[in-house]
């Protein structure tokens, strides 16, 4: 299985190809970023899958408020341009789960908490947020997940 930023390189080859300007433009300062980020700091690392995520889901919401300030500012070409870059990196983003999906995911770690014979209760705050944070990570607001946990906790 290929990385994030495996696909990304091979998206520009494809959208070179292709003479998809918009899109080539928009992945080359995506993976720009990417590099400035890995590059960044005393020693240079490697962004795993999640933090490439993290990033573009940053990368879109940025471009999403430079086209609200566009459209806001009457420039509604340069903020059409800003929506469809936004429109292309998301595209690399993963499926968001729907508001049931994660109240599954929750019902189902607090089962498996009474399963190890733990009653829980808002003190195990922590303990069913962890996994739930880990396997919803990038496709559901961090927040409701926190009030979902919650109110189940309650």
């Amino acid at each position: 299985m290929t990385t994030l930023k495996e696909r990304l390189h091979a998206d520009v080859v494809v959208h070179m190809k292709e003479r998809n300007k918009t899109a080539l433009t928009t992945v080359r300062n995506v993976l720009g970023e990417i590099e400035t980020r890995e590059k960044s700091g005393k020693t240079p690392i490697v962004l795993d899958d999640a933090q490439v995520t993290s990033l573009l889901q940053k990368e879109a919401a940025k471009r999403r408020d430079t086209a609200r300030i566009y459209m806001e500012a009457g420039e509604s070409e340069r903020a059409a341009a800003e929506i469809a870059e936004a429109g292309i990196i998301e595209a690399y983003l993963p499926q968001p789960l729907t508001a049931a999906e994660v109240e599954a995911i929750v019902d189902e770690t607090i089962a498996g908490l009474r399963s190890e014979g733990v009653e829980p209760g808002m003190r195990q705050l922590g303990a069913v947020m962890k996994p739930v944070t880990a396997k919803v990570a990038g496709r559901f607001d961090g927040k409701a997940v926190s009030e979902i946990v919650r109110s189940r906790l309650a």
